[in-house]
């Protein structure tokens, strides 16, 4: 994963997706560390409001699980829908969705790599390659806050 010899760097204490840069930075300290180009949700860029719609949320939340058997490489469960997005839902009468992800690429399309990032394809969950996600695995244990911003 890391070059020979070169020291592992320090475990991650905040995760930053900048939904509009298709980036999620690894940062310790206030300092990035890691910075990956990502997909998101296939609706487009809109805060997500309802299951199903397929939007990336926004907002502020935690690496509450880890799941070694995903359906895509590896995932860490984001925890989607907080206080704010459930009041959202509710004003609105639908259900505010779930299981949000930052996850590799589905399990036997790890070929794919990179050019998974040239559209957004997901349900809503935040995409990288299953190297990235072996790395942010590593980077970003559980009780990690993530912002998700537009």
């Amino acid at each position: 994963m890391w070059a020979q010899g070169a020291a592992a760097p320090r475990k991650a204490d905040s995760i930053l997706i900048l939904k509009k840069d298709h980036v999620l930075e690894l940062l310790a300290g206030g300092k990035v560390i890691r910075t990956y180009k990502v997909a998101l949700g296939q609706g487009g860029l809109a805060a997500k409001e309802r299951q199903g719609d397929g939007l990336t949320p926004e907002g502020r939340y935690i690496i509450d699980a880890r799941n070694a058997a995903s359906h895509y490489h590896k995932a860490l469960h984001v925890s989607f829908p907080n206080a704010e997005d459930r009041k959202r839902a509710a004003r609105l009468g639908v259900a505010p969705g779930g299981d949000i992800m930052i996850h590799g690429l589905p399990n036997g399309k790890g070929f794919v790599g990179a050019a998974h990032r040239l559209y957004d394809w997901t349900l809503g969950c935040i995409a990288v390659t299953d190297e990235e996600i072996d790395e942010i695995w590593e980077l970003a244990p559980v009780g990690t806050p993530v912002e998700i911003r537009p």
